[in-house]
């Protein structure tokens, strides 16, 4: 499942004790995303998304700004579960777009990923 944010922050220094161990490292990425870049340790398999980079950041941007934004808690609540309902739909989207990329799920097939 592509991740995304602090998680891959974090997985990035995993993949770095692993390759200094030796180890080839293959990451699989949407083509827009927020921290996900190539890099000289890895190769790098990423696939394309129906949305812009515009996008993602706009909604990551929004949706810091509705925590913090003023209004009673039900208001709050509301504004962050609608933002929350519109990046769950990209996260899925970017599965849904790896998983039916035949010539990528061909490629991790065939190299035993």
């Amino acid at each position: 499942v592509p991740v995304d944010g602090s998680h891959w922050l974090s997985m990035r220094e995993v993949l770095d004790g692993l390759r200094q161990k030796g180890h080839e490292i293959v990451v699989v990425a949407p083509e827009i995303n927020l921290h996900i870049k190539p890099t000289k340790n890895s190769v790098m398999k990423m696939y394309p998304v129906p949305f812009t980079q515009e996008e993602l950041d706009e909604n990551f941007q929004a949706f810091s700004q509705d925590v913090f934004e003023e209004g009673s808690f039900l208001e709050r609540i509301v504004r962050i579960y609608q933002r929350s309902k519109i990046t769950s739909a990209m996260f899925l989207s970017t599965c849904t777009h790896l998983l039916y990329n035949k010539e990528l799920v061909k490629y991790l097939e065939e190299s035993k990923f």
